[in-house]
């Protein structure tokens, strides 16, 4: 989820439900965004090993559950909050793991304070509580640094009451031009993604 388009909910989700498959999860992957860019990328790639469902509307929270089967994982792609408002709160009702994807850079992170009032708002609406987290998107370099634009934006985060996942993507043409490719995830961060929340789940 994000308040704007283009910070990379589509590939992130479309990614990450590949790694819950790997991992045995046995994934519904829902295009909740009106734009059907998930289901366009699996059609372009030929299909992908678990069902891809298109869901754009404002009671998406309502009718996952008659598409689940025996599915142990739901992967929503959700719109943009500004454009969809009504749809992305509909994924916010249902989903129990909230991910922001979050380019490390000044312009992202002042549209965090907006993002962060409506999952508040949202909160209020559920019986139990969402785990909202961050994962930084697009960093400079492969492996966590210590200093420089992603550590300070995680930072800059977690000081704001952020929970910032350890996991993050590397801005590489892997990922970034993946649309329409079949995936390949096994080895890449999206793994390392998928366990970290199995295993932030299984604490939970």
């Amino acid at each position: 989820m994000n308040l704007k388009p283009g910070v990379g909910k589509t590939t992130s989700a479309v990614w990450l439900a590949h790694a819950l498959h790997a991992s045995g999860l046995s994934p519904l992957l829902v295009d909740s965004d009106p734009a059907s860019s998930a289901l366009r990328w699996s059609e372009l790639a030929g299909g992908f090993p678990f069902p891809v469902l298109a869901l754009p509307v404002g009671d998406v929270h309502r009718r996952v559950n008659d598409f689940l089967d025996n599915r142990r994982a739901v992967v929503f792609d959700a719109p943009q909050m500004e454009d969809h408002a009504q749809i992305a709160r509909g994924v916010l009702r249902y989903a129990s793991d909230w991910i922001i994807p979050v380019t490390p850079a000044p312009i992202e992170l002042d549209r965090m304070a907006p993002i962060d009032r409506e999952m508040d708002d949202m909160q209020s609406l559920r019986s139990r509580p969402a785990r909202a987290a961050v994962l930084l998107n697009r960093t400079n370099r492969p492996d966590a640094t210590r200093t420089g634009p992603d550590a300070d934006a995680r930072e800059a985060l977690t000081e704001r009451g952020f929970d910032v996942l350890s996991t993050h993507i590397p801005r590489l043409d892997l990922y970034s031009q993946s649309f329409g490719s079949p995936v390949e995830v096994k080895g890449t961060a999206y793994m390392d993604l998928a366990e970290e929340l199995v295993n932030r789940q299984d604490a939970a």
